[in-house]
């Protein structure tokens, strides 16, 4: 089951050219449309589904700095001022809230990692509390856990998914986006060795620079042009709860469980560091790219082999622009929640917090993450395909930092001075054997 989600209309016509095509209808997708709107280009945003369909919508919603790898902390600073001045262009609640984020634990040595990272984010104007037993007690004066101490950042916030990528496609549509839903991009085309069209379904727009925010859908949409993109897919599960008492006014991760309350009066609730890896060719196309990765975290994933293994081999990577591409043969991607993940996590949140002990699962719901083998996104042009621009690969960091992935990806279509330094997630590192050392999130 999907997570309820406002939703937007789409623009009628297709324009037949746009300076930039962005491809992808997610939070990074319709924040890269938006700058780039703003720098004064005309942009097409074609999306196969519906804006804020797939993961956008099925996040936590956590919009934090903390517990970022040394090389998000810049981009996820600058995201938090981002929200808050794209949500006031909308004219439309995205639901960002600057209410914290607090971390627990009951490991002397995840404890002692967390001073060590406060340590390096201060470096980089990012202040972060350690909190003792005495201070978590004080906070949360109803919980029934013994801790030995906490992290807490009192600048980072929240957001809706189900409101913040509509609210910010109107902020896009405002500065002349024009949006087109259930019209899924085919492929590119090239003249002279650089892009010159996105063939979509519904037409061929003319443009020199096309931007892929695909999300899951990414690295197959590489593979047809021949371009190496190493992508996992982790299927996720999330849930809402009916209201309850608010024992914090923010998002909460513990050992166990995760929450951030929401606007409606319950929370958004999962298990940390939790997921279903879907056994595909791709992955065992890249197994040696991401096997440090899964050894790094393997007892919490679950691996399923099933009817996408054979779907991927059937389909292929060579469908003709001329008739339905993989991309419309599944519009939204909708896994299954699952349930057990759901019933434990209840009831860890209840065990630990006895003031919730009246509150019961509303809604859950399934995601698929997109995974980098690094857990660092791309944003980065394609060398082999000049005009070709990558914003996707976010492994679960997508939602909070969207707004500024998206600023820094129109910087560099756009060739402006990028938002931060865009080294460290070059597509070229994907390929290169440059990656970065798995990312451990807390």
């Amino acid at each position: 089951m999907s997570p309820p989600l406002n939703r937007i209309n789409s623009d009628e016509r297709l324009p037949a050219q746009a300076d930039v095509v962005v491809i992808g209808g997610g939070v990074i997708g319709v924040s890269a449309a938006y700058h780039l709107a703003k720098k004064g280009l005309s942009v097409a945003l074609v999306e196969k589904g519906h804006v804020g369909g797939e993961q956008s919508s099925r996040n936590w919603g956590w919009c934090r700095q903390q517990g970022r790898a040394r090389e998000e902390i810049p981009l996820a600073r600058e995201a938090l001022r981002l929200w808050e001045d794209m949500q006031n262009d909308a004219g439309v609640d995205a639901g960002f809230r600057r209410t914290g984020v607090l971390f627990l634990t009951k490991s002397k040595d995840e404890l002692a990692s967390w001073e060590r990272w406060a340590a390096v984010a201060r470096e980089q104007q990012v202040h972060s509390t350690i909190l003792t037993p005495a201070e978590i007690a004080e906070r949360m004066p109803g919980n029934a856990d013994k801790w030995v101490g906490g992290l807490h950042t009192p600048s980072d916030g929240r957001a809706e998914p189900s409101m913040a990528v509509p609210a910010l496609a109107t902020a896009a549509r405002k500065h002349g986006v024009t949006i087109h839903q259930g019209c899924a991009a085919r492929g590119l085309e090239t003249l002279g060795g650089r892009v010159s069209a996105v063939v979509t379904e519904k037409g061929t727009i003319r443009t020199q620079s096309a931007l892929l925010s695909g999300g899951a859908w990414s690295s197959l949409f590489c593979r047809r042009h021949g371009i190496e993109l190493p992508i996992g897919l982790v299927n996720a599960t999330a849930c809402r709860t009916t209201p309850g008492p608010e024992i914090t006014s923010g998002a909460l991760g513990t050992d166990f469980y995760c929450i951030r309350r929401r606007l409606d009066g319950g929370f958004t609730l999962a298990l940390r560091n939790r997921g279903t890896v879907e056994l595909s060719p791709d992955l065992f196309r890249y197994a040696r790219t991401f096997w440090p990765t899964y050894q790094h975290r393997k007892n919490g994933l679950k691996l399923s082999f099933g009817k996408s293994f054979f779907d991927q081999i059937v389909r292929g990577t060579s469908w003709s622009f001329d008739n339905p591409s993989p991309f419309e043969a599944e519009r939204v991607r909708d896994p299954a929640p699952d349930m057990s993940l759901v019933n434990a996590a209840l009831a860890s949140l209840i065990r630990s917090n006895p003031e919730l002990k009246d509150i019961e699962i509303a809604e859950a719901w399934g995601g698929t993450i997109d995974c980098t083998p690094d857990t660092i996104p791309v944003i980065s042009p394609v060398d082999a395909l000049p005009g070709f621009f990558l914003a996707t690969g976010f492994s679960g960091h997508g939602f909070g930092i969207g707004p500024a992935a998206g600023k820094l990806a129109a910087d560099i279509v756009t060739g402006s001075t990028p938002l931060v330094d865009p080294v460290a997630y070059s597509h070229k590192r994907m390929i290169d054997g440059r990656r970065l050392a798995p990312v451990s999130p807390f």
